[in-house]
């Protein structure tokens, strides 16, 4: 028998895992790509509504199109006891980070310090993964600390604590626990659902949170155009496709390897702003663009069988 066939094929395990790769690389890259436009979004339209109101419409108008999307697929009904989990989430990864983000750059805080803080969220995650059933290894902890260097390089000209409350940080670390907390339950307890079902109840669970605080404020839009644009956008890319990319990940990968994505955020919104916004990306915040990924691909990379 010829051997020269089986000596040029690659096994099927090389296949395989190269397959498996190339299906979780693409989300994670879109996910990035669409959670880091949000802040330049959510920038914009904050400058033209007020924060409770801005997130009381963007999870409505997300809960509708993932309502018509599930009623349309007629996922079976599995009762209210199946929904709950999805309802913690919304509260903990929607309602209690963007609400507690928002208004804290709202009081003061600075935008830089404010993406500091929820970079660190992948050492959060992983510090709370084995109270969640997951392990982190020597090479993730490695892969975390390159990853939240990277992102202090990126951020180091833009972290000031002006004059804001300490309430304003208060805020900040509040929004931490919740996305930190939301993706680790979320993994756990809520991620075997329907996607456009626990989506849907999610949003809605997080925009009624939100109404109240949005009538204190008097649901305060002032109707610009720009504020149109920059609010579709948000309801559009990020809350729908972005959560949806973020519940595709969890349910295939780890909590906190997925959390581990968070550290490119950064440095794709200061490419992003540079872009759109016109703002400064020096070598240092691009030094700090290549640390952020080196660590990344480590934290995230599948140990080898």
């Amino acid at each position: 028998m010829d051997g020269t066939s089986s000596t040029l094929a690659p096994p099927a395990p090389t296949i395989a895992a190269a397959s498996r790769t190339a299906s979780s690389l693409v989300p994670s890259l879109m996910f990035v790509l669409v959670w880091s436009s949000g802040y330049v979004a959510g920038k914009t339209a904050l400058a033209h509504a007020g924060a409770f109101s801005l997130l009381a419409a963007r999870f409505a108008g997300a809960a509708l199109a993932f309502g018509v999307a599930a009623a349309l697929a007629r996922p079976r009904w599995l009762g209210l006891r199946a929904l709950a989990p999805s309802a913690v989430v919304g509260l903990l990864s929607l309602a209690l980070q963007f609400g507690a983000i928002y208004v804290g750059v709202q009081w003061g805080a600075e935008v830089g310090v404010a993406a500091l803080v929820i970079g660190a969220m992948p050492l959060v995650t992983a510090a709370l993964a084995p109270w969640f059933g997951e392990r982190v290894g020597a090479r993730q902890w490695l892969g975390l600390a390159l990853g939240l260097a990277g992102v202090l390089l990126v951020l180091a000209d833009r972290l000031g604590f002006g004059h804001a409350s300490a309430g304003a940080y208060v805020l900040l670390l509040l929004g931490l626990v919740g996305i930190s907390l939301g993706t680790l339950y979320q993994k756990r307890h809520a991620s075997a659902i329907d996607m456009r079902l626990g989506l849907a109840v999610q949003h809605a669970v997080a925009a009624l949170a939100m109404l109240p605080f949005a009538i204190g404020e008097g649901f305060r839009f002032d109707g610009s155009s720009a504020l149109v644009a920059s609010l579709a956008w948000l309801v559009a890319i990020n809350s729908i496709g972005g959560f949806a990319l973020l519940f595709v990940l969890l349910r295939r990968g780890a909590a906190n390897r997925v959390a581990q994505l968070f550290f490119l955020i950064p440095p794709v919104t200061a490419v992003l702003g540079f872009a759109l916004l016109g703002e400064d990306f020096t070598a240092l915040k691009l030094a700090g663009f290549l640390l952020a990924a080196i660590g990344v691909y480590l934290g995230t990379r599948p140990v080898a069988p």
